[in-house]
């Protein structure tokens, strides 16, 4: 069954690291039937979550703030899948992906029980270093966030050892991501 797909690509550099493993999967998606949607948030303009609680109110609009946010809602409360794409950066994602992460509760605040709509989602990450430990506080906070929201995890692929723009070229984690892109 064709399956619709978000991603939220967090890198700054279009044509970076996570770029390559984000083209990977969608090719893998497409490939497989599903329909894929990427955004590419460093062109965004999106500001930070105002904390104001004031969300929901519109369910065409759910957040009080308008900005680039009202391209992304529509497809993130439709979708089946949401990947979140980032390189680490001081052993967590970009603020570009947290603002966004953030501002998704507009959505979840279109509920009066608060209940965010249930996904299905990916990790694709690039990073300079490459030891299991180098990992474990973006794990920790991805498998957080999904304990929390009641989504389901349906992959990660970690890609160590990419620093500057074309390392991940024939790197292993580029045919992991294909690979779960192609078998969601």
């Amino acid at each position: 069954m064709s399956k619709r797909i978000v991603i939220l690509n967090g890198s700054p550099r279009m044509k970076g690291n996570t770029a390559g493993l984000v083209e990977a999967f969608k090719q893998g998606a497409e490939e497989a039937g599903h329909t894929v949607e990427v955004f590419n948030l460093q062109q965004m303009d999106i500001r930070p979550c105002l904390g104001c609680l004031g969300g929901g109110r519109d369910s065409k609009s759910p957040c009080l703030q308008k900005d680039d946010m009202a391209k992304i809602y529509p497809h993130y409360e439709t979708a089946d899948v949401l990947v979140l794409a980032s390189p680490m950066y001081y052993w967590s994602i970009t603020a570009q992906l947290k603002t966004v992460i953030d501002r998704l509760f507009a959505v979840t605040e279109k509920s009066p029980e608060y209940h965010t709509p249930m996904q299905h989602c990916v990790l694709l990450m690039a990073a300079e270093g490459d030891t299991p430990d180098n990992f474990e506080p973006v794990e920790h906070y991805y498998h957080a966030l999904l304990r929390h929201l009641g989504w389901e995890n349906l992959g990660e692929v970690y890609a160590g050892g990419v620093m500057q723009i074309g390392d991940i070229t024939e790197h292993p984690s580029l045919e992991k991501a294909y690979s779960l892109g192609k078998n969601i």
